[in-house]
């Protein structure tokens, strides 16, 4: 059987970046400023999405946690 690239924790850490991501768009479409030009479009908002590309990117980079070799006998 072949090894999967992603283990447990890595799909974790990509929904949470995700849902980060999500949050973070969210957050700079609720500006009620023209053009989004309020304090959540300009600066609360795109902190939040940065921080949801941080974290996927450390989804990506931590390494699967090493299973138990198959025992045959």
């Amino acid at each position: 059987m072949e090894k999967m690239p992603f283990g447990k924790k890595n799909y974790q850490w990509m929904i949470i970046g995700l849902v980060t991501l999500v949050v973070g768009f969210i957050i700079m479409s609720l500006d009620s400023e023209a053009y989004g030009f309020g304090f959540l479009g300009l600066t609360l908002g795109p902190i939040v999405v940065m921080v949801g590309f941080i974290m996927e990117i450390y989804a990506i980079l931590i390494r699967p946690e090493a299973s138990k070799p198959d025992v045959k006998k």
